[in-house]
């Protein structure tokens, strides 16, 4: 058995044990990382170079594990882990955001980071137990990669910043940053926010870059002690005289159109240049090379425009936004619909209105969650103007939809004030930059054209910056153009009073929160003009939800009287929704939720929901109807399994010699209750005038000659629930 070697070092106050040497030996590298009781093994594996693919072959893959919560899966089919869920999806891409831009360029080994969960305390959350076991697996292997970096969750509560925060800290608190860096640089940043200003998001990205850089120190000293050489690879050197001569071509040859403002005249010219090039030097370099030489020179031309001269591909200003087209209300039988185009980036989002009953239940090695806010996203092929296949969503999608979620989730109304399960889902229609924030913007107006009374408008934009040696250049509302050859990919949605939400890729190392800060004030600006177009549309949530939006009331019961609403096996339950066609949720604190297309059903619901937990209470009148009659009187049912006698003597003023000369069976009557006795049977009477003034609510039964009957006795009656 291999030698283990732990390293131990202090993590927000807690001791943080990563170990190597002892599990997975045959990967390149594998470590096991514990904070608290939570734990993760992380393993490290290349292989060899894909020459099929242009491009770095990293998969990142975060793997949750039912046993690691000491949990078996509540399905009754499937007991193993299946497609992971949406959240570990988006934990895996936290940690390849992170890790991705520290790899070589010219580094085109097949690399696997697997991430494990192998135990979970439920309080420290094992994304960043997992990103920091991805760094340190790396800077120990044999494979190339600059590092190590390190990652930290702030929170923000009433007592000030809270670095790592339990989960119990983060219920209460106002934000949720993960930053990942290097000692000098941010490399990757995640947040959900309630509307954190500017200035304390910086506070919070100082303090997580402090704490990163003490774990990257220890995580240096291991490298130092216990890690492995890193191993070579091949480069491909380019013949630097064709390669000379192809950029010689290029500067004599290159006409203005191969920089136009207009995307389709630009993209057009850059196709037949590019033939010229293939035609010019065929045979002297493979296509490949050739185009990534041409493909080289343009970045290098278009920064240089950027950063020297304010130029941006399409003649914009630095912090102008693209022309903005805003509708609501374009589709018949959508409970909402709005569509937000910005440029050639086109977003069609959709709402979609349910009852409670609707929630998506969520399962996952800490247990089960409902969800009553979804927002998904969709890419499909010709946003792009590509044939492609269809499919499940992939993990970008997932990603963009979650962000645009977390981005509207801060002001999306309790559910007490607005009882409805809520779907978004944006269609990208156009894609040319930025259809995460287009989502936000889009679903936002959309909510609010479907009724839905949101506390502010919300509003996204995408931010770049361009590097040029010492110099850059921040730009507000990227394109496509800008995102591929530029350094930064930073996306800030808000209300006019905070930040609700961030998200921050990079490909440099020279990204400094100086840098984040002036990007921040820079993305307000353009968020806040982007929102006052949106309010030129649609100001504030419509008034009437649509009229195909299914209509819900809430109503409180005594939680002790679930039970009886639900019945044995659900029969009474489900006999309510079968009678009036609605939908009923109940939940543990005695909340039902009813829903359905009709008013009417939805009264008839409540109706029979309230006949079945209230109480009966003497001084009551009642409408019911007579299911027995005996020679001493009636039954009257009064709620469902709800019902009491009035004696013959009470049911008119006058005498009767028998029930049935007043009485039939499934006659309509108002009765009063007269008294509960102490067994519980309930006594009513129809002598209502007599009973409202008090002159007979006091007297028993009594004989035909106005005596007593002391000797009566009548059959025991209680009262049923």
């Amino acid at each position: 058995m291999a030698e283990k070697i732990i390293k131990e070092l202090e993590f927000a106050g807690k001791p943080l044990i990563i170990e190597t040497g002892l599990l997975a030996p045959q990967a390149n590298c594998a470590v096991k990382v514990q904070y608290g009781e939570t734990v993760v093994l992380v393993t490290a594996v290349a292989g060899s170079v894909r020459e099929d693919l242009g491009y770095f072959p990293l998969s990142v893959e975060y793997e949750e594990k039912y046993y690691a919560g000491g949990r078996i899966s509540s399905s009754r089919f499937i007991k193993r882990e299946t497609r992971p869920q949406d959240e570990a999806i988006l934990k895996g891409r936290l940690i390849d955001r992170s890790i991705r831009p520290l790899f070589p360029k010219d580094y085109k080994n097949e690399t696997q980071v697997i991430v494990t969960v192998l135990s979970v305390d439920k309080e420290n959350d094992p994304d960043i137990v997992g990103l920091i076991g991805a760094s340190a697996v790396l800077s120990l292997s044999n494979i190339p990669w600059k590092g190590p970096i390190a990652g930290v969750r702030v929170g923000k509560t009433e007592t000030g910043y809270v670095l790592n925060p339990v989960n119990g800290d983060l219920e209460k608190s106002t934000l949720d940053l993960v930053v990942s860096g290097s000692k000098e640089n941010i490399l990757m940043i995640e947040a959900g926010a309630k509307e954190v200003k500017e200035e304390e998001l910086i506070e919070a990205l100082k303090l997580a870059q402090t704490e990163n850089s003490k774990v990257i120190t220890a995580l240096e000293e291991f490298v130092k002690e216990s890690g492995q050489e890193k191993m070579t690879y091949a480069v491909e050197e380019l013949n630097t005289d064709v390669k000379k001569s192809i950029l010689d071509f290029i500067k004599e040859s290159a006409k203005d159109e191969l920089l136009s403002k207009d995307r389709v005249e630009r993209e057009s010219a850059s196709g037949e240049f590019l033939e010229k090039i293939y035609l010019q030097f065929e045979g002297k370099l493979p296509k490949e090379d050739m185009k990534e030489i041409f493909e080289e020179e343009m970045k290098r031309m278009i920064r240089e425009n950027i950063v020297e001269k304010d130029l941006r591909p399409d003649g914009r200003g630095l912090e102008e936004v693209r022309p903005l087209t805003i509708q609501v209300g374009i589709l018949p039988r959508t409970h909402g619909s709005g569509l937000f185009q910005r440029g050639l980036t086109q977003v069609l989002s959709l709402v979609t209105l349910g009852s409670t009953s609707l929630q998506q239940l969520i399962e996952n090695m800490e247990g089960e969650e409902k969800k009553r806010y979804m927002h998904h996203y969709n890419f499909p092929p010709y946003s792009v103007g590509e044939v492609n296949r269809l499919g499940p969503p992939p993990r970008r999608s997932i990603g963009h939809g979650a962000l645009a979620e977390k981005s509207l989730i801060p002001v999306i109304p309790d559910k007490e004030l607005f009882p409805y399960t809520i779907r978004v889902v944006s269609e990208c229609l156009s894609s040319a930059g930025s259809t995460s924030m287009g989502s936000v913007c889009g679903s936002t107006i959309a909510l609010m054209d479907a009724g839905v009374p949101l506390k502010k408008p919300v509003a996204g934009v995408a931010m770049g910056v361009v590097f040029k040696d010492d110099k850059y250049k921040v730009l507000t509302d990227i394109q496509a153009l800008e995102d591929f050859y530029g350094d930064m990919d930073f996306k800030v949605a808000g209300t006019v009073d905070g930040i609700t939400a961030i998200q921050l890729d990079v490909k440099t190392l020279k990204l400094t929160i100086d840098i984040l800060a002036e990007a921040l004030m820079q993305a307000k600006r353009g968020r806040l003009f982007i929102m006052e177009k949106m309010l030129a549309v649609i100001d504030k949530p419509r008034a009437t939800l649509s009229k195909y939006a299914p209509k819900v009331e809430v109503i409180k019961i005594d939680p002790k009287k679930i039970g009886e609403v639900i019945g044995p096996g659900g029969k009474v339950i489900n006999k309510i929704i079968e009678e009036t066609l609605t939908e009923i949720d109940i939940e543990e604190d005695g909340s039902v939720n009813v829903s359905g297309e009709t008013v009417e059903g939805i009264k008839k619901a409540i109706a029979m929901i309230e006949g079945i937990v209230k109480e009966i209470m003497p001084g009551e009148i009642y409408t019911g109807k007579v299911v027995k009659i005996m020679d001493f009187g009636a039954i009257v049912e009064l709620l469902p399994k709800k019902s009491g006698m009035v004696h013959i003597s009470q049911i008119t003023d006058h005498h009767l010699d028998k029930v049935e000369d007043a009485l039939s069976l499934g006659q309509e009557v108002t009765v009063k209750v007269r008294e509960i006795d102490n067994m519980g049977r309930v006594n009513l009477t129809m002598r209502l005038t007599d009973a409202n003034n008090g002159s007979n609510d006091d007297r028993g039964p009594r004989s035909h000659g106005g005596q007593k009957r002391d000797n009566f006795r009548r059959p025991d009656f209680r009262k049923r629930n």
